[in-house]
């Protein structure tokens, strides 16, 4: 499929306010936290794809033997070797790894979705056949990808605040719980007609296109003014590494640890491993 939109995504993500946020966030999602404890051990070699403003550096740097960051935005390269001039930062493409030799990682992480920016297909092809060169056997590749059948926006609201307002009104009494019960029931009802809203939204949007039909293919995100954004549904994503040599490992949901199905994830993190390296095959979502 040929698409453009690869020089408008880089243009964006070197604009200095694009920059700054992804340098300002300094946290893992329980997703990440919980495939990075599980697959990458200590005294690993690894190397971070589309590291961004450096957001998964410490925890991935702490663990690692070598750890080397990479992204094709000279911006973001620039401030990741400001807060981390200690640390190895490259500026290149991730379908172009030719500065490193075979082998040279235990594990390749990609993430925040990184995956779905290396615009067109031709060029993502490369990035993973690029990534199984440079995994020793038994490395892993970790990467998250959005969902194009995600529709089913979940109800949220701020429960502890609900909680704070409560006992303003009351104390731990019987009037308390009833304030506490009556401000949840308000709560949820704004955040369901919310989430309703916004599923209702999101189908209008991906139902008619090819990539909700097909299980693959491109999508428009507002993200930060318009990002062309790639998208793939477990299966074809599974098989598409399988036929690069790939052994799958996990597939889990961004929602982790609540487990919404595919209708009601936005995007997947998976996990896979070169030969030889045994693995679940498991799809949590």
């Amino acid at each position: 499929m040929k698409v453009s939109g690869d020089g408008r995504n880089r243009e964006i993500y070197n604009r200095p306010d694009v920059a700054s946020h992804y340098a300002d966030l300094d946290y893992l999602t329980p997703c990440e936290q919980f495939l990075f404890d599980l697959y990458i051990k200590p005294k690993t070699s690894v190397l971070d794809l589309g590291v961004g403003g450096g957001r998964t550096t410490p925890y991935l740097a702490q663990r690692a033997s070598r750890y080397v960051g990479l992204d094709y935005a000279v911006e973001m390269i620039r401030l990741c070797r400001h807060k981390y001039p200690e640390l190895e930062f490259v500026e290149a493409e991730a379908s172009d790894l030719s500065a490193f030799a075979a082998g040279s990682f235990e594990a390749i992480v990609f993430a925040f979705n990184g995956m779905d920016y290396v615009i067109p297909d031709g060029k993502r092809q490369r990035c993973l056949e690029e990534c199984f060169r440079m995994l020793k056997p038994g490395g892993v590749l970790v990467f998250s990808s959005h969902n194009p059948h995600y529709i089913f926006a979940p109800p949220a609201w701020n429960r502890q605040r609900v909680r704070d307002l409560a006992g303003k009104f009351a104390g731990p009494d019987s009037v308390g719980r009833f304030a506490l019960t009556l401000l949840t029931f308000v709560a949820w009802t704004f955040a369901s007609l919310r989430a309703g809203w916004k599923s209702i939204a999101r189908g209008i949007a991906r139902i008619p296109r090819r990539a909700f039909w097909r299980g693959e293919g491109y999508l428009f995100d507002a993200a930060h003014g318009g990002l062309i954004t790639h998208c793939w549904i477990p299966r074809l994503a599974i098989a598409e590494l399988e036929k690069r040599g790939f052994q799958f490992e996990k597939a889990v949901g961004n929602d982790y640890p609540q487990v919404r199905g595919e209708y009601g994830t936005d995007w997947y993190y998976y996990v896979f491993s070169k030969p030889n390296s045994v693995g679940s095959g498991e799809i949590c979502a």
